[in-house]
């Protein structure tokens, strides 16, 4: 039986070996993206600053390609762009983060006075439900919490020891990125023109796999960027307009919640809504009122926003989806998250352009997984 089995098997891998290896294209692609694979892996940590840039850089030559199809001189809008891109760097910096820091430390100074009032009403579920809830096991709940919150605090505590660290790293990062930023810009062609003189001179298959990344991964992350954007303003507006504690932070948690499909939403919706009712109550008008508002922002941003910003946008099924933000989020933390959707469009651009049992390349990439 083992034999038959290896008997089966072994002419299916030499046919895919004999119809992948004569093909030098499908060969130089392969490896092209095993080393800038590796490259990310291993050197994330040492490399940070120039992937960020290169993303960066990336997204902001969308925006001076535009400027310069208007007659414009590249360089000009060059700088247009990159003085756009330090305002709204300074904006995050300088009067953001400064409101969010702000309305977070408020909040975790009020976690006692919350933690107080949840004991209070799981203390009152014995009385209340003493067939199903004992008095013992609401006492053990309460323990385990505080007892996790004590690891918790002692875990930021020993974190803030390496602040100092952290703080130089961070203006080391924020000299060396924009300034890397801007050059890549500039330069673009004259770097490009470098690269590719390592590339093979037959490319046109990875012209063709690069061009579906190009348009794929340039108009979702662009329209993510819009979405936060959006959803951060709008949600501000009315979370200040009903005069909702911690709006600003709240707000960013709103938009930074759209980073990750089908969980960013759901893991959100916990603290604003834990926010408003104790601010309010479950019975009070405002409470009903919010929880509306709440409704209507969220389906907004599912119904309109989503279909009008990813148009153009690679279609993936949601296990795909799932499947990509576990792995690249597993491997790479944040920032393998924000990614993964737009990694896991290069994987799928890859899959597609590759040679097919008939000796040609599938150039169906823009249907998507059903």
């Amino acid at each position: 039986m083992a034999n038959s089995g290896d008997n089966s098997v072994l002419p299916l891998l030499q046919e895919w070996f004999r119809r992948i290896l004569p093909n030098s294209q499908a060969v130089a692609l392969a490896i092209m993206v095993l080393v800038v694979f590796l490259l990310i892996y291993f050197l994330a940590n040492i490399l940070m600053p120039v992937f960020a840039s290169i993303v960066l850089a990336y997204l902001l030559d969308g925006l001076v390609e535009k400027i310069s199809q208007r007659n414009i001189p590249r360089l000009v809008a060059v700088y247009l762009v990159f003085t756009g891109f330090m305002t709204m760097l300074g904006f995050f910096l300088f009067v953001l983060m400064p409101l969010v820091m702000d309305q977070a430390v408020q909040l975790i100074g009020r976690i006692p006075q919350i933690l107080g009032s949840i004991q209070n009403i799981l203390l009152r579920l014995p009385k209340l439900h003493p067939k199903l809830v004992s008095e013992t096991g609401i006492r053990d709940i309460l323990i385990a919490i505080q007892n996790e919150l004590l690891r918790y605090g002692q875990d930021v505590l020993s974190l803030s020891a390496a602040s100092v660290v952290g703080l130089v790293t961070a203006m080391t990062y924020l000299f060396l990125v924009p300034m890397m930023v801007f050059f890549l810009l500039k330069d673009k062609k004259a770097l490009s023109a470098w690269f590719m003189q390592f590339m093979p001179r037959d490319q046109n298959l990875t012209q063709s796999v690069w061009q579906e990344i190009d348009m794929q991964i340039g108009n979702y992350v662009r329209g993510k960027f819009a979405e936060v954007v959006i959803l951060w303003f709008t949600s501000y507006v009315v979370f200040s307009a009903m005069s909702l504690n911690y709006a600003m932070l709240l707000a960013v948690l709103m938009g930074l919640s759209v980073i990750i499909p089908y969980v960013g939403a759901t893991l959100v919706t916990l603290p604003v809504l834990a926010v408003a009712y104790f601010q309010w109550g479950l019975a009070a008008d405002q409470f009903m009122y919010f929880m509306i508002a709440y409704a209507i922002i969220q389906a907004v941003d599912g119904v309109v926003l989503v279909p009008l910003l990813f148009s153009e946008a690679v279609n993936l099924h949601p296990i795909a989806i799932i499947i990509a933000i576990l792995m690249f989020g597993g491997m790479w933390g944040f920032w393998g998250v924000f990614f993964a959707i737009p990694l896991a469009t290069v994987v799928k651009a890859l899959l597609s352009a590759w040679p097919r049992a008939d000796g040609r390349v599938y150039h169906s990439m823009h249907t998507s997984i059903r």
